[in-house]
């Protein structure tokens, strides 16, 4: 009789792994800073999402990050454009771009904004055999006018969640933000600056840890690779990068060279 702990009649053995730490490792480190894509949900002059974003920025700048920062405004609402919409180029370049994000939305309605889910829905889960947000590290902030409430981090939660991305225990919730920023748009010293300090040094570690592991990657993405191989996520790229304008792509050409890179691991059959 077969041991009923280890018999396993629905796993192909050639693509079953046991966890190994030593495996998880990529052969070919990245020795360019952490990429860090922050997103903001408000469009307003004096947006406090907005500056609390930049001083997450500066935060991470200082930390030894790359930062990039996506301004929504002129982004249609999702399926009112086609995907060659220059914002829409532009937001999907800087997602390739990126090994980890920063989403800061107000809270509005006891929800969090529309502008934020906007940006967010524009993002895709995959295009071909292209993951774009699998496996990034993703911190989540809020803004309130009110008391301090958690009801947009939580809903981002939830969003990072199902795009697979390693969104950090750590979060910010600034409460009455009108009164945490003065007049030059700087945030006050404060508990609350003190949170987002902690909570960019953790994502910055974080990002560190797992972008060159391939902790994300499924055993069904092993299948997978079985199947099509490297060339189909080379072209998934190349589908993503011939939205940008060509100016652009030449521009930032070094974040379709990352993007082949980051990818290429999940189709080799021997990692994990």
């Amino acid at each position: 009789m077969s041991d009923l702990t280890t018999y396993l009649p629905q796993v192909d053995p050639a693509l079953f792994r046991v966890p190994d730490v030593n495996r998880l490792q990529s052969a070919k480190a990245s020795p360019h800073p952490p990429r860090i894509l922050l997103l903001y949900g408000s469009l307003r002059e004096r947006s406090f999402s907005r500056l609390l974003s930049e001083e997450a920025a500066r935060l991470l700048t200082a930390m030894g990050a790359e930062v990039r920062t996506f301004n929504p405004s002129g982004l249609p609402l999702p399926d009112d454009a086609p995907d060659s919409h220059p914002k829409v180029a532009e937001l999907r370049e800087l997602v390739l771009w990126s090994e980890g994000m920063v989403w800061c939305s107000p809270e509005r309605h006891g929800a969090m904004i529309g502008i934020m889910k906007a940006q967010i829905d524009w993002i895709p889960l995959s295009v071909g055999a292209v993951r774009p947000t699998q496996g990034k590290t993703l911190a989540v902030m809020q803004v309130s006018g009110g008391s301090q409430s958690f009801n947009a981090v939580n809903q981002m939660r939830v969003l990072g969640r199902w795009m697979r991305m390693l969104t950090i225990p750590n979060q910010s919730s600034v409460a009455k933000a009108f009164m945490e920023f003065d007049e030059a748009g700087r945030m006050k010293p404060s508990a609350y600056f003190d949170r987002v300090v902690d909570v960019m040094e953790e994502l910055v570690k974080f990002t560190l840890l797992t972008r060159h592991r391939s902790i994300p990657r499924r055993p069904i993405q092993r299948t997978q690779g079985e199947r099509r191989g490297t060339d189909e996520a080379r072209q998934s790229i190349g589908y993503l990068m011939r939205s940008v304008p060509v100016a652009d792509r030449v521009r930032h050409r070094s974040a379709h060279s990352h993007a082949a890179e980051c990818f290429t691991p999940m189709w080799n059959p021997s990692g994990f």
